[in-house]
């Protein structure tokens, strides 16, 4: 067997005086094919080239449009004024049982040679003998290969104008080694993100995505290489917050959707069936006030979660590190305390399974660009955030929705007065906990000594007093006497929309409590529910819409410093 190539690009000379044509296209000719001027003789369309042996077609079926000469079939690649044309020609190869048959492209009858001056003709193989002619039969060019008879491998073949180099068994042993290296490493690839999907409860959750039961087919199983190609590998510059439990990266997904990335530091093996039911019941959550679970990704070490994205920053920011562009009013504090215990309230109740958020604080509250809100509950691990914990939960280890409350309490506080949870400005160690320096006020009526300026400035007076009435029945260390977040939700909603809050009152009585005598007021009297409710009615925002809505970020995974 031997081969006869002809590099891919071949010029072609003109023999007629055609070499030293008109450099411009004939008037109302096509100039351009792509990227390929046309001067004259040759030109695109009729009248617009000299003969048929210039004729040109435009092919649009590429991009950029390529030209091709209808004469020979080959692609044009460009045409030079000195009279040489460049085009596109295949490798030509032929067998030892045919040696003797001419092969290439037959130029006989057309006015263009091969130029012996801008092609190299080259043979490969031993005791070849190859050449170039004109339809004449004059010799254009030649090549004669041959090798000494030798046992010796990867020797030099010289012959008249090829050279067939040493050391080519070398690089084809060297690149098929390279080649096997990589597919050895994609297998392995592979195989490793197999075992983590498994792991990870990946073919428990496919089960249940394709279960009539479930309304999940918005729920989308991420790949890792779709997750490295939204945070553009995981760039530092993507992370959008972190925490004790993660990062947060924003990423951009190939249709174009910003969404957030939780990407956790370690994961409880034990919990992965917990893991893949949470992401059941939050991808069955369909509700105007809460972040959408777009997906997750199980092919990870440890699972990502993959939620649409919220670019205005967290409550704890706006409260904590003031923007005098976008000052936290006291209107807009309450809007937000309104939205959140709404969502709250529909987990609890409205929801086909009570939901509990298990992690309710400032920096899980995050606003939009319009400072509008959603509200949502993410899966997380472990229960650790100080401050705003229920105090019940460190002796009976029993998380409720009235643990809920008291963290919905928290907030409402830090809504109040703009300062952290846990002061670190103070000696006084029972001033350290805001909490118990609120409920002291409270007792001692100096409530207005802890506010926030802004809210004594903006807020009214029966408004705040009522909010802060809430918020010390919220806190109440006996759980079974806080309010249920129906009843909060109720409340705040009713002291939005009153024009006198100090008529809200709230009998001793109330039919979403679970006792029969409540806190002492300060100031003013307890807020009263609406009568003629049973306990199986659920409240929820739905029930008025709200003028703008809050997003409620919770156990941990978008959790922001």
């Amino acid at each position: 067997m031997f081969q006869l190539p002809i590099p891919v690009s071949l010029v072609l000379c003109l023999t007629q005086v055609l070499a030293v044509s008109a450099k411009f296209t004939k008037p109302e000719c096509q100039e351009f094919c792509g990227d390929v001027a046309i001067p004259f003789p040759f030109g695109i369309g009729v009248g617009c080239y000299m003969n048929d042996d210039f004729a040109v077609t435009c092919n649009n079926s590429f991009n950029p449009q390529k030209p091709f000469l209808n004469s020979t079939g080959m692609e044009l690649l460009g045409v030079s004024m000195s009279g040489v044309v460049q085009v596109n020609n295949p490798v030509i190869s032929a067998s030892c049982n045919d040696s003797t048959s001419p092969i290439g492209v037959d130029l006989s009858g057309s006015p263009f040679i091969y130029s012996s001056t801008y092609n190299r003709f080259t043979a490969m193989g031993c005791d070849n003998y190859a050449r170039l002619r004109q339809n004449n039969d004059v010799l254009v060019g030649g090549c004669v290969s041959f090798c000494r008879e030798t046992d010796e491998k990867n020797k030099g073949c010289y012959g008249l104008n090829c050279w067939c180099a040493s050391g080519f068994g070398f690089l084809l042993l060297f690149g098929a080694a390279w080649w096997l290296y990589k597919a050895m490493k994609r297998r392995k690839t592979i195989k490793l993100k197999q075992m983590f999907f498994k792991r990870n409860g990946g073919m428990l959750l496919q089960q249940r995505l394709g279960s009539r039961d479930n309304n999940l087919e918005q729920t989308k199983l991420f790949s890792s290489k779709e997750l490295e190609k939204a945070t553009d590998k995981y760039n530092v510059n993507r992370i959008a917050g972190q925490g004790g439990q993660g990062t947060v990266y924003k990423g951009m997904t190939t249709d174009g959707k910003l969404v957030a990335i939780k990407k956790s530091k370690s994961v409880d093996k034990g919990k992965l069936q917990e893991f893949i039911n949470e992401v059941v019941i939050l991808s069955n959550i369909n509700h105007r006030n809460v972040v959408k679970l777009l997906g997750c990704c199980l092919e990870t070490e440890v699972p990502l979660l993959v939620y649409e994205f919220v670019p205005n920053g967290t409550l704890f920011q706006h409260l904590h590190d003031p923007n005098e562009e976008f000052p936290v009013t006291w209107e807009l504090r309450l809007r937000i305390a309104t939205e959140v215990a709404g969502t709250v309230s529909y987990l609890h109740s409205a929801a086909s399974l009570p939901i509990y958020h298990r992690d309710i604080k400032s920096t899980n509250i995050l606003l939009d660009e319009k400072f509008r809100a959603k509200s949502f509950r993410l899966w997380h691990f472990k229960i650790r955030t100080f401050g705003y914990l229920d105090p019940e939960y460190f002796q009976s280890s029993q998380y409720t929705e009235k643990s809920d409350v008291y963290s919905f309490g928290v907030v409402l506080v830090e809504l109040l007065t703009g300062q952290n949870p846990i002061r670190t400005g103070s000696s006084d160690e029972e001033e350290k906990s805001l909490i118990a320096y609120f409920l002291v006020s409270m007792e001692e009526n100096r409530l207005s000594e802890i506010l926030d300026t802004r809210v004594l400035q903006e807020g009214g007076k029966d408004e705040v007093i009522a909010v802060a009435n809430l918020a010390n029945r919220c806190l109440n260390l006996n759980r079974k006497k806080r309010p249920t977040m129906r009843a909060v939700a109720m409340q705040l909603e009713a002291i939005r929309n009153s024009s006198s809050p100090a008529l809200v009152q709230q009998e001793d009585e109330e039919v979403e409590y679970d006792f029969d005598e409540t806190n002492g007021s300060h100031d003013m009297a307890s807020f009263r529910s609406e009568p003629g409710l049973s306990d199986n009615e659920r409240v929820t925002v739905d029930v008025k819409p709200l003028l703008f809505h809050t997003l409620l970020i919770g156990l941990g995974f978008l959790s922001l410093p």
